[in-house]
């Protein structure tokens, strides 16, 4: 093991108050694909050139809400993906009373189904869905099982997934609690996420702890800021690390 892993497990054996800060790259090893990577996607029959970020854009949503849901329901949800060693870590080391809050930019749910409770989902999630006109829940299963443009059985309204779209603000009371925690912290980690996407990347200068640990494949833009920075798999870290620590994932 590198001398890197074993500083990281020197770290959390130290620590009593960790937060990790993590973003796509913590999925993409479930198997779940940074929408991100593609360019450009064509969509036949509006013959416009949309980029992802567009696509999951309020706008779009509004404007072409069947597109929007074909994209949404063939790009976005992925009822079979399974937690990946890095999500396996962070519930047991939650578990262990190290870890006190995830605070993630992904909208998968992989942190809650890995075991862990205290989880800050910034950017909302595919799992939760609801009526904007009676505000019936639904779950992701309905979405995908719905045609087209998902409508509420109740009240006939649509049903919008509760995921922050491009152009919408982030709830407050989740900015706030991340904040709280990350102020909290002693150990913070970062992992999978370059750090570009913003507001949630500026919640870090909130971190006047002991320990700053970077984990992603690439730089970062807060790699010279970092005790720690590790450029490797965050699921082959994270289980190398609980291995030093006695623990079997």
């Amino acid at each position: 093991m590198s001398e890197e892993i074993r500083e990281l497990a020197d770290i959390l054996k130290e620590s009593d108050n960790v937060v990790f800060f993590g973003g796509a790259g913590v999925s993409t090893e479930s198997d779940i694909p940074d929408f991100r990577s593609s360019n450009g996607l064509w969509n036949e029959k509006l013959k416009i050139n949309f980029t992802p970020e567009q696509l999951v854009s309020h706008t779009f949503y509004m404007r072409y809400p069947e597109e929007f849901f074909k994209f949404y329901k063939d790009k976005l949800i992925y009822p079979d993906a399974k937690p990946n060693a890095a999500h396996l870590a962070l519930a047991r080391l939650e578990q262990m009373g190290k870890l006190k809050a995830i605070v993630t930019q992904n909208i998968d749910g992989l942190h809650q189904a890995a075991g862990s409770k205290t989880v800050y989902e910034l950017h909302g999630s595919v799992l939760r869905n609801y009526c904007e006109e009676c505000q019936a829940f639904y779950d992701e299963k309905f979405i995908l099982g719905s045609e087209g443009v998902p409508t509420c059985p109740k009240c006939g309204g649509r049903v919008k997934p509760d995921v922050v779209l491009y152009e919408e603000g982030l709830d407050q009371n989740i900015i706030n609690r991340s904040v709280e925690a990350i102020e909290a912290a002693d150990t913070l980690i970062i992992g999978g996420t370059s750090l570009v996407v913003y507001p949630a990347a500026g919640l870090i200068q909130y971190f006047n702890g002991r320990h700053l640990v970077l984990i992603n494949k690439s730089e970062t833009n807060a790699d010279r800021q970092a005790d720690l920075v590790i450029h490797d798999s965050i699921g082959k870290v994270f289980r190398e690390v609980m291995e030093l620590m006695g623990e079997k994932l």
